[in-house]
């Protein structure tokens, strides 16, 4: 299978299937010199980890990382970092029917379609479980990226109909409700939601949103390795995201270029800096030195208890209810997963920007 891995310097690539034996990631092009060690990982895989609450599947997994190769005390070697997650609760016989039909809002499908066969468990690679080997590495990444003073707040902005009220914002609410939502009073207002979901057996969608600061201007480039780009493209990669948004967004096209584009002055410091911030820290694909700010929509949960109309794989229309254990809704779990994508990308582009110019060769190599 082809599409694996992501990055041109940080690069990493995910394996395993979610009812396999194991997920894990190899992360290639991590510096040797940075201190690593499980729980630096282990804390961003807790926040992804299920079973935290009555608002996520009840799947029971540790997510215990262990770390297969690339340290040695202490220390990254600058060798390939293998990371490994066992799957220890596994019920594949949650999944035997649906290898006759097509799950409603899956890859089940589409699998079939290229491949001729799929891993009906769990969805194999398609299952959101594949995604603890971005975060075992988005860890990695933002630990060499808080080295630089970048530091990456991501939170949910909305939980169905219910969004945040910028005016009660608290970062350190984001870590005290399960929803991660930086607003006490919605994230109370999404769990009633939710209940109701779970009541009728239904799901929610909802909105994640990614402030990152600290970022240098001209990271990135201005054709085809735009970092707003690839930053789409890398959080487009999270299977339930169906939607993308920098800065203003989808608002820009109801703007004027008046109101739009943001103007420069100089700083306290005699620094060029922007007075606003509608393009979300990005001009021209590069970073502009004012915080990058993007969204991502997820969809509801596929998987749902009420009955769902499709097809076995004969054609014959049937009624389905999909047995399992699955979450309500997606985006508390995700935040962490978007932080983790984000952070990679970033770390990818700077590596990258290293050899923008001669200067920044010659700094390094006379240096020595």
């Amino acid at each position: 299978m082809a599409g694996s891995t992501i990055g041109n310097i940080f690069k990493l690539t995910t394996w395993g299937e979610s009812h396999g034996e194991g997920v894990g990631v190899v992360v290639d092009g991590c510096p040797a010199g940075l201190s690593l060690c499980e729980q630096d990982i282990q804390k961003f895989l807790d926040r992804r980890r299920p079973g935290q609450s009555a608002f996520s599947t009840q799947r029971k997994e540790t997510d215990q990382v262990h770390i297969l190769s690339g340290v040695f005390e202490g220390k990254t070697t600058g060798t390939p970092i293998s990371l490994m997650v066992a799957n220890e609760d596994h019920h594949s016989r949650d999944y035997s029917e649906i290898a006759s039909y097509y799950r409603p809002g899956h890859a089940d499908y589409t699998f079939d379609a290229k491949y001729g066969f799929r891993d009906y468990r769990g969805g194999g690679r398609s299952s959101g479980r594949e995604t603890i080997g971005r975060v075992a590495a988005g860890a990695i990444a933002a630990k060499i990226l808080s080295e630089l003073n970048i530091h990456i707040l991501t939170y949910s902005k909305a939980i169905g109909p219910v969004s945040i009220d910028m005016t009660r914002f608290d970062a350190e609410e984001i870590m005290k409700n399960p929803l991660y939502m930086p607003d006490a009073v919605a994230a109370a207002k999404a769990e009633s939601y939710l209940e109701r979901c779970k009541a009728e057996k239904d799901s929610a969608g909802g909105i994640v949103e990614c402030v990152i600061t600290g970022v240098p201007a001209g990271i990135g480039d201005p054709v085809f390795e735009k970092l707003n780009a690839n930053l789409a493209k890398a959080i487009f990669s999270i299977g339930a995201v169906k939607g993308f948004e920098i800065g203003d967004g989808f608002e820009v096209a109801q703007a004027r270029g008046t109101t739009n584009n943001d103007a420069f002055v100089r700083s306290e410091k005699n620094q060029s800096v922007k007075a606003t911030n509608h393009a979300g820290g990005i001009l021209g694909g590069m970073s502009d030195g004012s915080p990058i700010v993007f969204r991502a929509a997820f969809k509801p949960t596929p998987s749902i208890a009420s009955t769902q109309q499709t097809v076995n794989k004969n054609g014959e229309p049937i009624n389905v209810n999909i047995k399992g254990r699955h979450d309500p809704i997606i985006v508390p779990r995700a935040v962490v997963v978007v932080e983790s994508m984000a952070a990679i990308t970033l770390l990818d582009a700077m590596m990258q920007n290293m050899s923008a110019r001669v200067s920044y060769l010659k700094d390094f190599y006379e240096a020595r």
